[in-house]
């Protein structure tokens, strides 16, 4: 007579995705907004369309103390959105799991994640900076000056901010790094595949 293992009724399961390989840190939850449960969002981006690119917007608690009237309820991984738009500078937006605004309070300072593979394609000439991270920088000589390790957003244009290889761990940071304008003028190529940006820059600019 054959016998079969014990099995465990289940009576709930977890449906929320799997947290994104690519995810990228977007934006955060800056406060409530209207008595129905909205948020206000401060995107990290002078562009938030990376925001609107997705319904599913995924959550980290806040680096650091978490800002005062942030509530004590649990974090949801997964907000669903129903609606969002710009408001000025921020974001105002919905999600099926916020019902009021104490639950949208509960939220602020919340890290807003989204996958890098649902944002929209960019334009001819035009790149993320998430894509721009970490690319070495050279010059049309070949020769290495460094790798991109953030951007300035100056208004006029962007300015990369290149890590110089040779730059002691202690040096000041106008010591160690590069900083060159991201424009036709000084920016040959943008080679994402290779992860290669050519420059027209003097080592010893």
């Amino acid at each position: 007579m054959s016998q079969s293992l014990p099995v465990a009724k289940t009576t709930d399961f977890d449906d929320t995705p799997a947290w994104p390989d690519d995810a990228v840190e977007v934006g955060c939850i800056v406060d409530a907004w209207g008595i129905q449960g909205g948020i206000k969002v401060k995107p990290f981006s002078s562009d938030p369309q990376a925001l609107f690119s997705s319904r599913r917007w995924f959550l980290q608690p806040p680096v650091g103390p978490a800002p005062k009237a942030a509530g004590t309820g649990r974090l949801p991984k997964l907000l669903k959105i129903t609606q969002a738009r710009e408001q000025g500078a921020l974001v105002v937006a919905r999600a099926q799991e916020i019902e009021d605004r104490n639950a949208a309070e509960a939220l602020r300072g919340a890290r807003i994640f989204i996958s890098r593979q649902s944002f929209p394609t960019a334009k001819d000439g035009e790149y993320y900076w998430i894509d721009l991270i970490g690319l070495a920088v050279v010059n049309r000589e070949g020769a290495l000056l460094g790798s991109v390790i953030d951007l300035i957003d100056t208004g006029a244009h962007c300015v990369l901010r290149v890590q110089r290889p040779d730059a002691p761990a202690d040096a000041k940071p106008d010591e160690a790094e590069r900083l060159i304008p991201f424009v036709d003028a000084y920016v040959d190529k943008v080679d994402l595949a290779e992860r290669r940006i050519t420059v027209d820059w003097g080592l010893d600019y």
